[in-house]
């Protein structure tokens, strides 16, 4: 690396040593300059020009440089942000003008991942999280924040809930995780963190994360909330205070939006591991990661940014107590039975700004002008909202409407300081509205008098020296001038000093000038100062107001949400379940929201379900691919998801007793990425499923064991329905969808196991799928039928059939010598009669009873 020759960059290299691990954003005027390895990099990711100082140097002796301008510097930080790297900002701290030598500069922020706060960075409908994890032998300790909106969440797991930690991390999301050293040093949690969630890892060690300092820390920022952390666990406090720790060391501002601590603790929500909000397809595809085509398509008709992150929230998180979900019902049912309140609460919604991002941006101390008359705007919809919702008599609707508070002083104050639309800025002035302060209004007086006052100075002069051309004009460099034309120099007063010379003219200054110059341009400098001091002391009052205005935010986002419920419902039919601790999942004509959706030429067909946790704890489903097994499984699961969010769902009726959890084991999910077999990825999944269901779950499995040869697969998909419906194991409720039709054997065996088909109609040599449930086990699997179907030539779908008939009629004679299948492999040709010989070869003739002997006989027989 070249020496630094100047000040400027021994300024700048002390800044980047401060922060190594981040871009430095270094302002040097109206640009932002990045230097050396930064410069090399910046170039490289945004595609900028390289550039070079000291170019009279030889070129290995240069300094390496390229700048973003500063008006602009957003979009380049955000997409520097969404590449994973961190930004620190280093700005001018005094005016270069009026600086002695060196302007002073200093680090005012550092931009993570986790801590973005301008819009343009921010996914509008989507929270944005930032989490900090402490662990030790004992246990782990979890802190989430969005400091885009001031929520703040903690948790704590024992050292054996280390699956419940990952469901939590799974469900928030974040983008940015503050490790301590026993967190950073677990390879499985980095990996899950970085590949899986795609978020950025910072190993913050174990300083930040001290018990006593984080105590402090958590009492000196929370007014609320710290009282939920419970006694003598200090795993989640000390997530809170390592947390605080960063966000400080990085923020650099006033964070006081920051002020209640939510504890999450078990027991409040459903817990969804990721895979199975991924296989539920909840927020986004499995194909596309496209919102359209999942759960969240279907319900979010919000109208606000508030309401948009909130809904997202409930989805991943649905309710336990059939208290607390019969509240979001009555409040739905109250908005679907009256339309005409429902569509004009819709409508004021639209006008509802985004709360809790304008607060938090004001009290962060970034907010300008716009951003303040949009607080005011917003708050403004508040009473119209408040003045619908006062009919309505549920007791959740009642409630939030005493809590929309528009804050009627602050609107009133905003109002009468800025003007209607101030301009972007609030460094140039021009927002102040007139009559707000005298000051403002005397000196803008000076400035707009200014111009009659240089036209009676113009006017003077021409009557005084008698030159007609004369006139008086003003330019940035050297400000205001007489100019007199080349024919009438001879009639210049002496007092004239000249200041400029042009071809065809001479221009000149006078003391009156001069005067009135400093007096116009000194009052634009006052009233550019005073107005950006107006402006913060307006800033500080709103931001005051933090704790009114989140809270008035929150209740708007419920509202909307419950709207959206609403209009879901009343535009597609559903119907209000019953929800209670029962372990009954009874749906009449139930059908998938988000298929029913996407169907254009046909209707969906419904279908009932009937489980509980006694005679009908495992529905056998069988039935031909393309049938609708897996749609049906879902569509049980997400009325269940649904109704316990507080929606109604897409039935006739719909009741619903309470699950704790949810687990998925649908289609083929390979992790090659990590190495592991489709077989093996199902097999970590069935494990992980067994270990944590409890009696309350509500299991979906489908294809278990299709990974790996006939017989292992059968057993294993047996053995596992086996323990889903001993009551004595498992007993929670499941569907169970196979290909393996001897699996239905197990109904009138196993109690509480009932066998289940999806109709189809063969005709000739084509099927036709009825997609309707019925009692019973499939006769035949369809399967060349639905090859043809999915396109598969008709040569081999003819040569497909005639295999099939002679294997149905006794085997088939290869035209040539078999090769004799390898030991550890099942041939495919006579499966039956290889399991009659390994059953052979494994019967001890001499110590068979007879009626062992028989009981062989007789098992070999039905093999065969």
């Amino acid at each position: 690396m070249p020496p630094a020759t100047t000040p400027m960059m021994r300024q700048y290299l002390k800044m980047k040593e401060l922060h190594p691990d981040c871009i430095l954003f270094f302002r040097l005027g109206d640009f932002y300059e990045m230097f050396n390895e930064d410069a090399k990099l910046v170039s490289s990711e945004l595609d900028l020009t390289l550039t070079s100082r000291d170019r009279g140097k030889p070129e290995d002796q240069r300094t390496p440089m390229c700048g973003v301008p500063y008006h602009s510097a957003d979009s380049y930080i955000a997409r520097l942000i969404n590449k994973g790297y961190k930004v620190a900002i280093c700005e001018q701290m005094e005016d270069p003008a009026a600086a002695k030598g060196l302007v002073d500069r200093d680090i005012i922020r550092i931009i993570t991942p986790g801590t973005v706060m301008t819009d343009s960075m921010l996914e509008e409908g989507r929270n944005n999280y930032i989490c900090a994890l402490y662990a030790d032998s004992a246990g782990w300790g979890l802190c989430f924040c969005d400091i885009s909106t001031g929520q703040v969440g903690a948790a704590s797991f024992s050292g054996v809930e280390e699956e419940h930690l990952y469901n939590e991390l799974g469900r928030f999301a974040p983008r940015e995780a503050v490790l301590s050293d026993g967190a950073y040093s677990d390879q499985q949690l980095l990996d899950f963190l970085t590949h899986r969630l795609n978020c950025r890892c910072e190993n913050g060690g174990e300083a930040r994360f001290r018990p006593d300092a984080a105590r402090q820390a958590a009492e000196d920022q929370f007014s609320a909330g710290l009282e939920q952390l419970p006694q003598g666990d200090d795993h989640a406090l000390q997530a809170v205070g390592g947390l605080l720790s960063y966000l400080y060391e990085t923020q650099k501002t006033d964070l006081s939006h920051l002020s209640v601590l939510t504890w999450y603790a078990g027991g409040q929500f459903m817990e969804l591991d990721l895979t199975a909000r991924r296989n539920l397809e909840l927020t986004e595809t499995l194909r596309s990661q496209e919102k359209k085509g999942s759960l969240l398509w279907v319900l979010d008709k919000t109208r606000t940014p508030m309401g948009r992150r909130l809904i997202r929230a409930w989805l991943q998180r649905p309710l336990l107590s059939p208290v607390a979900i019969t509240r979001r019902l009555g409040a739905v049912e109250d908005l679907v039975t009256d339309s005409l309140t429902r569509d004009e609460v819709v409508s004021t919604l639209r006008a509802v700004t985004d709360l809790e991002r304008l607060i938090g941006r004001i009290v962060y101390g970034t907010a300008g002008g716009r951003d303040l008359v949009a607080l005011s705007a917003g708050l403004g919809k508040l009473p119209r909202l408040r003045e619908l919702l006062s009919p309505c008599s549920s007791a959740l609707l009642t409630s939030l409407t005493g809590e929309l508070d528009d804050l009627p002083d602050l609107r009133a104050l905003i109002s009468r300081a800025i003007v209607d639309e101030p301009p972007f800025s609030v460094r140039e002035g021009g927002f102040i509205r007139p009559g707000y302060d005298a000051e403002v209004d005397r000196l803008r007086d000076i400035l707009t008098g200014g111009k009659d006052l240089v036209a009676g100075v113009e006017a003077r002069e021409k009557e005084r020296t008698g030159i007609k051309s004369l006139k008086v004009g003003y330019n940035k460099v050297f400000g205001y001038y007489i100019e007199v034309s080349k024919s009438y120099y001879d009639q210049v007063p002496e007092d004239y000093i000249r200041k400029q010379t042009l071809v065809n003219c001479e221009r000149y200054i006078t003391q009156e000038l001069k005067d009135l110059e400093h007096e116009i341009l000194s009052a634009q400098d006052k009233i550019t100062a005073l107005e950006f001091n107006l402006f913060c002391d307006l800033r500080e009052k709103a931001a005051a107001l933090v704790g009114e205005i989140q809270r008035s935010a929150a209740a708007v986002a419920q509202v909307d949400v419950l709207a959206s419920f609403a209009t879901v419902a009343a535009e597609n039919g559903y119907c209000r379940p019953e929800v209670d601790l029962s372990d009954a999942i009874e749906i009449t004509e139930g059908r998938h929201p988000v298929v029913e959706k996407m169907l254009r030429d046909s209707l969906f067909v419904p279908n009932d379900t009937h489980m509980d946790g006694r005679a009908h704890t495992v529905a056998i489903i069988t039935g031909p691919n393309m049938a609708g097994k897996s749609t049906y499984m879902r569509q049980v699961t997400l009325i269940v998801l649904m109704a316990q969010m507080g929606s109604f769902v897409p039935a006739r009726s719909a009741r619903i007793g309470v699950v704790d959890r949810v687990f998925t084991r649908i289609g083929a999910s390979d992790d090659l990425a990590a190495g592991q077999s489709t077989f093996m990825v199902e097999m970590t999944e069935v494990a992980e499923l067994l270990k944590n269901a409890t009696s309350k779950s509500l299991l979906i499995l489908d294809e278990i064991g299709r990974g790996t040869s006939t017989y292992d697969g059968m057993s294993i998909a047996r053995a596992v329905l086996e323990y889903c419906a001993d009551k004595k194991k498992l007993g929670a409720k499941t569907l169970f969808a196979t290909h393996y039709h001897e699996i239905t054997a197990l109904e009138g065996v196993i109690p509480g196991v009932e066998n289940y088909n999806i109709a189809a109609k063969k005709k000739k040599d084509d099927i036709l799928f009825l997609r309707k449930i019925v009692r019973g086990g499939a006769d035949q699997s369809y399967g060349i039928e639905v090859a043809k179907l999915a396109g598969v030539p008709d040569k081999v779908i003819a040569r497909a059939r005639q295999i099939l008939a002679e294997l149905e009629a006794g085997g088939i004679q290869a035209p040539g010598p078999v090769e004799k299948p390898a030991a550890d492999q099942v041939s495919l040709l006579d499966m039956g009669g290889n399991e009659v010989a390994r059953r052979l070869r494994l019967a001890d003739l001499n110590t068979l009873t007879p009626i062992e002997a028989m009981n062989l006989l007789f098992e070999l027989k039905k093999l065969v």
